[in-house]
């Protein structure tokens, strides 16, 4: 029996990081939450923009909150607070408010995650000169950041039937214009 279990952990232990076979982090501390690990925010804001920068924390921090109700997947309405899309994408000098007419109206945003998801958004649904809607780059749920599963940011959609387009772990912000 004792070489079956000896076996069956030896096994395991190729499969699973001895720290969470036995409760303890590799330093002797428990395990963090979902939501105590700590995760760097770091947004590449480019594409065809005159000036391309990469988001983090400190820049989120600087710029106006907006805080937005919506219910994700199946899940309970919850507080979102982020910075509006339109802001960071302003700060890149992508074409908004009287600048986006003509040419600009066939601009548009493709937003990356790390896991490979991509969503698309016309850039005049994101602008406030055509919609009330705020579409938000997210940071926090409930007053807490988003965990790790989520974050560190995501993009927020209020108010879409299918939440499809609320981007989880999202590591690139790119302005396009369409083509024929």
């Amino acid at each position: 029996m004792r070489i079956h279990l000896l076996v069956f952990y030896c096994v395991l232990s190729l499969a699973v990081p001895t720290r969470f076979l036995i409760g303890q982090a590799s330093a002797g501390q428990p395990l963090p939450t979902s939501s105590a690990v700590p995760q760097k925010v770091a947004v590449s804001i480019g594409g065809d923009v005159p000036h391309p920068y990469t988001a983090t924390a400190d820049t989120l921090a600087a710029l106006p909150r907006r805080t937005v109700r919506a219910a994700d997947h199946g899940q309970p309405e919850a507080s979102y607070e982020g910075v509006a899309l339109t802001d960071l994408l302003a700060r890149a000098g992508a074409p908004l408010g009287p600048s986006l007419r003509g040419a600009a109206m066939a601009t548009y945003v493709l937003v990356s995650a790390a896991d490979g998801y991509r969503v698309v958004f016309a850039l005049a649904e994101l602008d406030s000169h055509f919609t009330d809607r705020v579409i938000i780059l997210a940071d926090h749920k409930n007053g807490q950041p988003l965990n790790s599963r989520e974050g560190p940011v995501r993009i927020v959609v209020p108010a879409e039937k299918r939440p499809a387009r609320w981007a989880r772990a999202v590591v690139a912000i790119s302005v396009r214009h369409a083509s024929d």
